[in-house]
């Protein structure tokens, strides 16, 4: 007699069950990738996808958490629940930060039976997190750029499948996701230089050294990001540097010899020095520290170089928001110096 070979699995109901279970996935992740299509802004993608994924998922609340490389800093535009905010936080905090550091998913039965989880997000809101399932986002090339956070299912505990969906759904997403905050960033560093602009013409209005000096500090840390900033001039008769204006310093005027320090380095090189941690380098002089309280960690700092190729002091900006400073700060800080230099010229400093 010839043997009949029977479905794998041998329950032929439960084969045709689990056919209709992939169907109706292959269903989702297309329905995802076609709504996904018609949407032009990141915003509406976050919302979908979250919204998606947590009702998918049957659970109460689902947050989508996007890395800024900036402020190396995970922030989220979505929230099921009560209300809609942008929380951020470091990129290697909490359940999140775990997940994006490692980039693998995690599944937690008790949130606060884990000593990775971080309570102050729920002491924010007033939401209770009972259990957590949360997944990387990765590139085409494989980098992670976002992790996806579900909490409370409803009925029973996040398992492996519930982890493999949530992967399948966020690979749909992650392409436009990518795309979008790039085209985000761009809009953001477009209004940063527009309102540059703005204050530029308002440079060229003002006659006062000093309030015109003080205009541009002040949009120079608030553009970086950053929690001070200092114009150090060359005093040619004394060899010294000294500030003209500083921002948050209470318009102390502090002089040094035009070689010491990480400025005066700037300044005898021309050359931009960018420093992520103040104290492990050997030019950089902590007696102001001493003397002030102030506490420096990153320094960005550049040369004012007049229209004759002269270098008449430098610009320094200290401790950026979340991390140190990029090659785009430097930039943004090379474009500020320059417009300072043609305002002491126009002063006639």
């Amino acid at each position: 007699m010839k043997k009949v070979n029977k479905p794998a699995g041998g329950n032929p109901a439960a084969l045709l069950k689990e056919q209709k279970k992939r169907l109706a996935e292959a269903e989702l992740l297309l329905d995802i990738s076609r709504r996904i299509s018609a949407m032009d802004s990141l915003d509406a993608v976050l919302k979908m996808l979250v919204e998606t994924a947590t009702s998918r998922l049957n659970a109460e609340r689902g947050s989508l958490f996007l890395n800024d490389p900036n402020t190396n800093e995970l922030y989220s535009r979505v929230a099921m629940g009560n209300f809609m905010r942008e929380i951020r936080i470091l990129n290697t905090n909490g359940i999140a930060g775990h997940v994006f550091t490692t980039g693998e998913g995690v599944i937690i039965p008790d949130a606060y039976a884990d000593s990775r989880f971080n309570r102050n997000i729920d002491e924010q809101t007033g939401f209770v997190t009972r259990n957590i399932l949360c997944v990387p986002i990765k590139t085409a090339k494989g980098q992670i750029m976002a992790v996806a956070q579900i909490l409370n299912k409803k009925k029973g505990r996040f398992n492996r499948e519930d982890m493999r969906l949530l992967e399948e759904m966020m690979k749909q997403g992650a392409p436009s996701l990518q795309s979008l905050q790039f085209i985000e960033q761009m809009e953001t560093i477009r209004r940063q230089e527009l309102e540059f602009i703005n204050v530029v013409s308002e440079m060229t209005s003002d006659i006062k050294l000093g309030s015109l000096l003080q205009n541009v500090m002040a949009e120079a840390t608030r553009m970086l990001n950053a929690e001070r900033s200092t114009l150090f001039l060359h005093d040619e008769k004394s060899d010294e540097l000294w500030s003209e204006v500083g921002q948050g310093l209470e318009s102390t005027q502090i002089r040094m010899p035009s070689h010491a320090g990480i400025a005066g380095a700037v300044f005898k090189s021309s050359r931009t020095i960018n420093i992520p941690h103040a104290y492990a380098d050997l030019r950089f002089n902590p007696s102001f520290d001493k003397k002030t309280g102030f506490f420096t960690r990153s320094i960005l700092c550049v040369p004012v170089i007049n229209k004759n190729g002269r270098t008449i002091g430098v610009t320094q900006v200290l401790n950026k928001h979340g991390g140190p400073f990029s090659q785009e700060d430097e930039a943004r800080l090379r474009a500020f110096t320059a417009q300072v230099s043609i305002a002491l010229e126009n002063a006639k400093l």
